[in-house]
């Protein structure tokens, strides 16, 4: 049977709509169907690289991964990419097509963008079912309404039911949700089917006369309260989630010290140092903490030249120099990679005003900063190891050794290009986003290190039984029974 789509919208950021969501995906997929994650507009710098070479938000990417299809450019046509404090850039159906100040982003009404989602939206519902929706923020910024291409406006072009998730964990349940249902104007509240409660801590049981008055003031019913849970690890794509990880070196483990970069774009590189008991991964931009890490990563940047400037300006570069000279391990990935060079440049400025900076000086390499983007999944060989792994690229800059007798690239794709520069064992970079989820790369890391059994850590194995436990989590606690009568009501056969 073919199902209407649902859509999981918010009181506000961070509610916990893409958790939802990603549940959501894998209990129909559990249930039979195949689904698919739709967002019209994402901002974010985590994104990913899909198979046919475009750019999405991580988080439809973790969805599709939960539906166990390939992520596509459908999925997410508008992704915003925010370049400094003011401007962002734009990706449309996977592709950059420039640069736009928030002003004139958000003064624009955006129809030419809305139409894009539409269509990418109805390409999807051709293959997929259900599509699974995801809003953005809140659903009642008034300010916002005319121009929002991603809340109740899409909700209302795919006719899909829609389902208020809200945070109780940050306190004022009631008015967030009271505000967030009477603002909308009646067309867009008749989508509204139920509200999920998020972030319960405690016996649940405790909250249903709560759940009654939820119902008696917005009319709309609570079809679950969904406990806090931290025993399930799904990547987190909003960079909020920083707020929450450790900033500080800890005794026992393989300390490593992720730079904490103004712009630092794809965090979840890293999310499988917390799952591998060898590492202690923290992000900092600390002097002192740095100098207590085993390994230092810079990581990925949406500005290198900006974020290059920053950590001389704080003394993080210095301090990074001082480290590599000491012998401890020092990795670059995709920004970070170009920032441990001589040199960075940007003749055409498409960063800023700023031509060219010098680099870290720890590789012999130079970067140009250029405007075509390279988004590609790659397959690739480790420092010659035989064991084929696995990563994605996205960047704008073309990296050159300057002496060919200098190369020493660190991977071998299996296209025959090289990737990246093995400078010795404790220093290296890399255009791969997702190489340390490789267990071959995370053995070496911990070389020298460690006393600890080197491993075979299935990080791919491990994020399946995670979907599985977040779907068995949120299906327990949500009246199953009232999602599929609303999503079945009067849909063909």
């Amino acid at each position: 049977m073919r199902l209407r789509p649902i859509m999981f919208v918010g009181t506000c950021s961070d509610a916990g709509k893409s958790i939802v969501n990603t549940a959501f995906c894998r209990i129909f997929l559990q249930d039979g169907y195949r689904p698919a994650p739709f967002k019209a507009q994402n901002m974010s710098l985590n994104s990913y690289s899909t198979p046919e070479g475009g750019e999405i938000g991580r988080a439809q990417a973790v969805q599709a991964e939960a539906c166990r299809v390939n992520p596509h450019t459908d999925m997410n046509p508008v992704l915003l990419k925010p370049t400094n404090t003011t401007s962002s850039q734009v990706v449309l159906n996977g592709r950059p097509v420039g640069n736009m100040s928030a002003r004139d982003y958000f003064s624009s009404n955006k129809a030419e963008l809305f139409q894009e989602a539409i269509k990418a939206f109805h390409r999807l519902e051709k293959k997929y079912n259900p599509i699974v929706l995801e809003g953005a923020g809140s659903i009642s910024e008034l300010n916002l309404r005319a121009r929002d291409i991603t809340n109740m406006r899409m909700a209302k072009e795919a006719n899909a039911a829609a389902f208020l998730v809200a945070d109780i964990d940050r306190g004022g349940i009631f008015a967030s949700v009271y505000g967030s249902v009477k603002l909308l104007p009646e067309d867009e509240r008749e989508l509204l089917k139920g509200i999920i409660i998020n972030k319960f801590r405690g016996d649940t049981s405790l909250f249903e006369d709560g759940c009654k008055i939820i119902k008696e003031i917005t009319g709309v019913p609570v079809i679950g309260v969904i406990p806090y849970f931290k025993d399930i690890h799904i990547e987190e794509e909003d960079s909020v989630a920083l707020e929450t990880k450790t900033n500080k070196a800890s005794d026992g483990k393989i300390n490593v010290a992720i730079v904490l970069l103004k712009r630092l774009s794809n965090f979840t590189d890293f999310s499988v140092l917390e799952q591998d008991g060898r590492f202690h991964p923290f992000y900092t931009n600390n002097v002192d903490e740095i100098e207590k890490a085993d390994i230092i990563i810079l990581p990925g940047t949406k500005n290198t030249i900006s974020d290059l400037q920053n950590i001389r300006a704080n003394g993080i570069a210095a301090a990074v120099i001082r480290a590599y000279k000491a012998g401890k391990k020092i990795i670059g990935i995709c920004g970070g990679y170009q920032m441990m060079g001589l040199r960075v440049e940007d003749p055409d400025r498409i960063e800023g005003e700023t031509e060219a900076v010098p680099g870290l000086g720890i590789l012999p390499q130079i970067t140009t900063i250029e405007c075509e983007k390279v988004t590609r999944q790659g397959k690739f060989s480790y420092r010659g190891n035989g064991k084929l792994c696995e990563g994605y690229e996205i960047h704008m800059g073309r990296t050159v050794t300057l002496d060919s007798e200098m190369e020493r690239p660190l991977n071998i794709l299996d296209d025959g290009r090289s990737d990246g520069y093995f400078l010795n064992e404790n220093c290296w970079g890399s255009y791969m986003h997702g190489i340390l989820d490789n267990s071959v790369v995370l053995n070496d890391m911990a070389r020298g290190l460690s006393k600890e059994a080197e491993t075979d850590f299935d990080y791919a194995a491990f994020k399946e039984l995670q979907y599985d436990k977040l779907a068995d989590h949120v299906r327990k606690v949500v009246d199953m029974d009232y999602i599929y009568n609303v999503l079945t009501e009067n849909q063909p056969d």
